[in-house]
């Protein structure tokens, strides 16, 4: 297909809006795929039933990828590299919520609130993990510089990602953060049952941080990040939000706010797992 021709969405991915995909275009050819359904237990919009999004049914390649988020302010469709494997989106295990829903997330409640939480189940040498701040939240970071191209940095990340040998999946939504929300992505289920908070998070990372959303596993997220703290200071604050986001990156992983505070200071890439 020519790049520059521009044709109507196919029709299983006009099924992903609600007003059908109407005025969407697309000049990308896409793979062999499928519509991926919500589990049909899940009823916590029953009058919308759609389905969640569009998987395809091979791995893709890096330049797909960057093809397809090209084409996201027209298509209206972002793409996200699914780690491969036998994965609860591949029975239908996922529980899709409307973007609408991470408008009533406020991250620095949501930050405060986990935080908390945590203190006051830790006991005395666990609160030490979170040195500096102890049992006092700081809040969300200042916002970073820009330090490469937002695009092109994702493209690149995704290049890399893709190498895994990897399919994507399409979710209809305005910005890349909404994909977690509307996706029913469930990989920090044991961290946060319902995943619409972390969504108003990475929303408000890809506002400070120049942040974008590229890959989805089981219980995993990577993001591509142009705007990455550089001094310590400024990435220990930040260390204090990925670890209310996702402790376990820090309590399995560096140990101390401190320690993992270094390992992301000035780096591009942010990758989350949930035990």
């Amino acid at each position: 297909m020519d790049h520059r021709e521009r044709r109507q969405l196919p029709p299983a991915v006009r099924r992903l809006f609600d007003d059908g995909g109407n005025g969407r275009t697309l000049s990308v050819e896409l793979p062999a795929g499928a519509v991926v359904w919500p589990d049909p237990t899940y009823a916590r919009f029953p009058s919308q039933r759609r389905p969640a999004f569009w998987l395809s049914q091979a791995p893709v390649t890096g330049s797909m990828w960057a093809r397809l988020r090209v084409e996201h302010p027209r298509s209206g469709l972002w793409p996200v590299l699914m780690e491969d494997s036998v994965q609860p989106w591949s029975v239908g295990q996922i529980a899709p919520d409307a973007a609408a829903e991470i408008d009533n997330y406020n991250v620095d409640a949501f930050m405060a609130e986990v935080w908390s939480d945590w203190i006051e189940r830790a006991a005395e040498e666990q609160v030490e993990i979170l040195d500096p701040f102890g049992p006092h939240c700081p809040g969300p970071a200042e916002p970073a510089e820009l330090r490469a191209d937002p695009d092109g940095l994702a493209d690149r990340y995704a290049a890399m990602l893709a190498e895994q040998g990897t399919p994507v999946g399409l979710a209809a939504v305005q910005r890349g953060a909404d994909a977690l929300a509307v996706m029913g992505w469930q990989g920090a289920l044991h961290h946060n049952e319902w995943n619409v908070p972390l969504a108003a998070v990475v929303r408000s990372w890809e506002d400070r941080f120049a942040a974008r959303l590229v890959g989805l596993g089981f219980n995993t997220l990577d993001l591509s990040v142009a705007a990455p703290p550089v001094t310590s200071q400024h990435a220990l604050h930040v260390a204090a939000e990925h670890w209310a986001f996702c402790p376990d990156a820090i309590v399995q992983g560096a140990g101390t706010l401190i320690d993992y505070a270094e390992q992301i200071r000035g780096k591009h890439i942010w990758s989350f797992w949930w035990d």
